[in-house]
């Protein structure tokens, strides 16, 4: 039923769906598929998957370890009022080069959104 939900495009069931997969709730844990859903949610500008596929690229579950897109989606779930996001996006600041903050922070402004994909 989740899934299905999830497959009509509603953002709060691809987050679920997301948090089941990346947990193992009721499925078999798949980081993979945590991030796939996590990033459909994501693009419809729902915070907590913003957050969470931050955490992702963060910890390198389910796609290539990438600080920048870690940072990016953290930053684009800050200014979308998630306040975890902005501890996130801070801590992961401190490994970052300069130069990598502002590629990131150039992608969350463009068009006030990511690329559709990231790597990974």
């Amino acid at each position: 039923m989740a899934k299905a939900l999830a497959e009509q495009g509603g953002a709060a069931a691809q987050y679920n769906l997301g948090v089941m997969y990346h947990t193992g709730q009721g499925v078999v844990q798949d980081y993979r598929e945590a991030v796939k859903w996590y990033r459909k949610a994501a693009e419809r500008g729902f915070a907590r998957a913003q957050s969470n596929l931050g955490l992702m690229y963060a910890n390198g579950e389910g796609v290539i370890q990438d600080y920048v897109y870690a940072h990016m989606w953290l930053n684009i779930a800050a200014s979308n009022g998630h306040k975890d996001a902005v501890k996130g996006r801070d801590i992961i600041a401190k490994q970052m080069t300069a130069a990598d903050i502002s590629k990131a922070q150039d992608l969350a402004r463009a068009c006030g959104r990511p690329p559709l994909s990231g790597p990974v």
